[in-house]
């Protein structure tokens, strides 16, 4: 029951930090200081937890996705590929510089120093791209160039540093470039779904597991938690960037890497 109970915990972390510009990795090892998982076991449970919270994107973007009337209308059969072809086309640079440096930043950096690092690095850029004043030029994702997309997946290949947060960079990528903030999360999140899934594909296909009974029904509980937690938290960001602006992510980040900073501080000494 313990496990179940371990389980459910880390799908709602899962969950909760994916997604927002909060760095699910830094919460992560908070976590983990205190639920710790075999080692075999945790790297493919937190393969699938976060294939939960992909799931979730799939179903609360469906409409724009896999539109059904897209069948009938050309335009928006059109509209609708080339809305996935941005997102393709966003994650080449992630699949590139992930499969080349990918294991030694892995081996270098995962520590709490620099998580730390991160952020307080990303908190304080989330801060200061609120307080310049911003040309909007990209209103929508069909106006979104390619050119534009490459570059945002470009920038989000800083999320390879843990703690700086994937949904951070691509967010700070896209209001760098001119989008507004509805459509700077909306492609972190359609961005979010090739990247995912070739990470996941990546960590299985390199560790594998072989799982006992109560490993593949906790699995499932994560990723069931993972994904409903996920859904929750993407329909509040949606409703909350339409009225308000990312600075209190930006404060969230700056305590938490100091947090971090203390706890490296007092258990280094």
């Amino acid at each position: 029951m313990l496990l179940y109970l371990q389980a459910a915990i880390l799908g709602i972390v899962q969950g909760i930090t994916e997604f927002l510009p909060i760095s699910s990795t830094g919460h992560m090892i908070i976590v983990d200081e205190f639920i710790r998982l075999e080692n075999s076991f945790k790297e493919m449970f937190f393969v699938v937890i976060q294939l939960g919270s992909i799931l979730a994107v799939l179903v609360y973007f469906h409409k724009k996705l896999f539109p059904l009337q897209a069948l009938k209308d050309e335009k928006l059969r059109r509209s609708t590929f080339l809305l996935w072809c941005k997102a393709a086309v966003g994650v080449i640079p992630a699949i590139v510089i992930g499969g080349l440096f990918g294991s030694k930043i892995q081996h270098f950096l995962y520590n709490t120093v620099t998580v730390a690092a991160a952020l307080l690095v990303g908190g304080i850029a989330l801060l200061w791209i609120e307080s310049v004043h911003r040309k909007v030029t990209v209103t929508g994702i069909d106006n979104l160039s390619f050119g534009k997309a490459l570059a945002i997946g470009v920038i989000q290949c800083l999320a390879m540093i843990p703690g700086t947060s994937r949904s951070a960079a691509t967010i700070l990528g896209s209001l760098l470039l001119g989008a507004s903030r509805e459509v700077a999360v909306e492609y972190s999140f359609f961005l979010a779904i090739p990247t995912m899934f070739a990470a996941s594909a990546y960590s299985l296909w390199k560790g594998g597991a072989v799982l006992s009974v109560s490993q593949w029904i906790a699995t499932g509980i994560g990723f069931l938690v993972s994904f409903f937690v996920a859904w929750g938290v993407i329909a509040f960001f949606m409703e909350y960037i339409r009225r308000k602006d990312f600075k209190v992510f930006g404060w969230y980040r700056i305590v938490l890497g100091l947090i971090l900073l203390l706890w490296f501080w007092f258990d280094f000494y």
